[in-house]
C-alpha cells in the first residue's frame, strides 16, 4: 500500500514547501510571502521561541500532529480545486484555511508563567483557547473580523465533542473550510504510520485533563490505555467515519487520485486492523 505520508511532517520547512507548491499549482504564488510568515510564526510558537509561550510539551497533540493535519488539508485543497466544486474556493479562502489548520491546536500551549503539568490539562477547553489565540494573533496579519469568524468557526468544529452542524457559518465557503479542517485533523493523524503506538500518549493526555478537571472516575470514557485502544476501532467505524461521510460532506473524496484507492482511508483502515489485532493478542 502506498503511504499518503510522503512529506516529512517532523520538518515544518518541508510542510511549508508543500504548501507553497500546492498554492503555486492553484495559480496562487502571490500567497507565498504570507505562507512563509505563517509557518515561521507557528514554528516559533510551538518550539518555544514565541514571547509569552512555552514550547508544546505533549506527545500526541505535538507539533507534528498540526503539520500532519496541514499536509492533509493541503492535499484536500489541491484535490478539490481540481474538481472544481461549488462553492468555489478563492485564494483568500485557501489562505484562511491554512491559518485555521495551523492554529487549531494552539490552545494546548502553556504561557511561560504556567509551570504546572502539561498542555494536556487544557484538553477539554483547547478549542476555545485556540480561537482566543487566533483572535489575538491574526489581526497583525491584517485579518478582518469576518475572516476571523470564518477561521474560528472552522476551529470550533474540531475535537471529538464538537460538531460542524453546531457552528454558525456566515457563508458556504466557511462551512467547506470547516469540513476540510475536520477531515484533515482526523485523517492526518489516524493515517500516520505510528498511530497505533501513539494511543498510549493520547490516553496520558486524557488522564491529565480528567485529573485537572477532577472528573469522577465513573464518568471517564476510558479506564486505561488498553481500554482506549480496545475502543478505538469502534470510534473510527461508528463515530469518525460516519461523521466524515455526513457532516464533513465526504470531503475525503478529494484525496482520491484517479485509478488509485484513497491512500489516507486505506492507511487508517490498516492502522485500525493493527490496533484490533494488538488488542485481541
Amino acid at each position: 500500500m502506498a503511504s499518503p505520508h510522503t512529506i516529512a511532517t517532523k520538518d515544518p520547512a518541508a510542510v511549508a514547501a508543500h504548501a507553497k507548491a500546492v498554492f503555486a499549482a492553484c495559480d496562487w504564488p502571490s500567497s507565498h510571502p504570507l505562507l512563509d510568515r505563517l509557518f515561521a510564526d507557528v514554528t516559533a510558537l510551538f518550539t518555544g521561541t514565541w514571547p509569552g509561550y512555552r514550547a508544546i510539551d505533549m506527545r500526541y497533540h505535538d507539533f507534528e500532529h498540526t503539520l500532519q493535519a496541514t499536509v492533509c488539508f493541503l492535499d484536500l485543497l489541491r484535490g478539490r480545486q481540481r474538481a472544481p466544486e461549488i462553492p468555489l474556493l478563492r485564494q483568500r479562502d485557501a489562505e484562511l484555511g491554512v491559518m485555521a489548520v495551523l492554529l487549531h491546536d494552539t490552545g494546548y500551549l502553556r504561557p511561560t508563567d504556567d509551570d504546572q503539568g502539561t498542555g494536556a490539562k487544557f484538553t477539554l477547553v483547547h478549542v476555545q483557547r485556540s480561537c482566543d489565540f487566533a483572535r489575538a494573533y491574526l489581526p497583525r496579519l491584517a485579518i478582518t473580523t469576518p475572516e476571523l469568524a470564518d477561521i474560528c468557526a472552522a476551529i470550533g468544529s474540531t475535537g471529538p465533542r464538537n460538531r460542524i452542524s453546531t457552528q454558525n457559518f456566515r457563508r458556504p465557503e466557511a462551512r467547506t473550510l470547516a469540513c476540510m479542517l475536520v477531515t484533515a485533523d482526523y485523517l492526518g493523524q489516524m493515517s500516520a504510520p505510528d498511530y497505533p503506538d501513539e494511543l498510549d500518549f493520547l490516553y496520558g493526555e486524557f488522564l491529565e485533563a480528567w485529573e485537572f478537571d477532577r472528573a469522577p472516575v465513573e464518568q471517564r470514557p476510558f479506564r486505561s490505555a488498553a481500554d482506549l485502544k480496545s475502543k478505538t476501532p469502534d470510534f473510527w467505524e461508528k463515530v469518525v467515519r460516519p461523521m466524515l461521510d455526513t457532516e464533513a460532506e465526504r470531503m475525503h473524496r478529494h484525496l482520491l487520485v484517479t485509478g488509485q484507492p484513497n491512500r489516507y482511508l486505506q492507511a487508517v483502515e490498516a492502522n485500525i486492523a493493527e490496533i484490533r489485532q494488538r488488542a485481541s493478542a
